[in-house]
């Protein structure tokens, strides 16, 4: 089994959210900005390089609101022979300086801000769900209701 670790942003500021929409392998949904760790970084760290790479905005982290995790079967991976748990670090944060734009040559293509009301209508991965999932319900141990047991 392959394991990947992500970092993962919920910015809310005026009652709308900063998602950055992913777009690769002929696949593409809206997303909480954020993604892979890169060698030795820390998640914090992480986090904060993949809102700026993603957003343009530099970010400061307030809080980790938990870790969610999930494992995708060989068969639906693009890459890799083998499953891939993937663990996502997801933290509260707020954009601190720099000025809106989308990614260049990475694997999403446009950030914008969204009403929290629109949320719902839009195509979107998984992850958005359960970032606001734990946004609103700040679990003591950070595992997101629908992993509950």
């Amino acid at each position: 089994m392959d394991i990947r670790i992500a970092a993962y942003a919920v910015i809310i500021r005026d009652g709308q959210i900063l998602l950055s929409h992913w777009n690769e392998h002929g696949r593409s949904g809206w997303t909480l900005p954020g993604g892979g760790i890169e060698g030795a970084e820390h998640p914090i760290e992480a986090v904060r390089r993949e809102v700026r790479e993603e957003t343009g905005y530099e970010a400061s982290v307030d809080r980790q609101l938990g870790i969610d995790t999930m494992v995708i079967p060989a068969a639906r991976r693009h890459t890799g022979k083998v499953p891939l748990y993937a663990m996502r670090v997801v933290y509260r944060a707020s954009v601190v300086g720099g000025e809106l734009r989308s990614e260049v040559g990475g694997s999403s293509d446009d950030a914008r801000w969204f009403p929290l009301s629109e949320v719902p209508n839009l195509k979107r991965v998984s992850l958005v769900d359960i970032g606001l999932g734990l946004d609103e319900a700040e679990p003591a141990d950070g595992v997101p209701e629908p992993k509950r047991r």
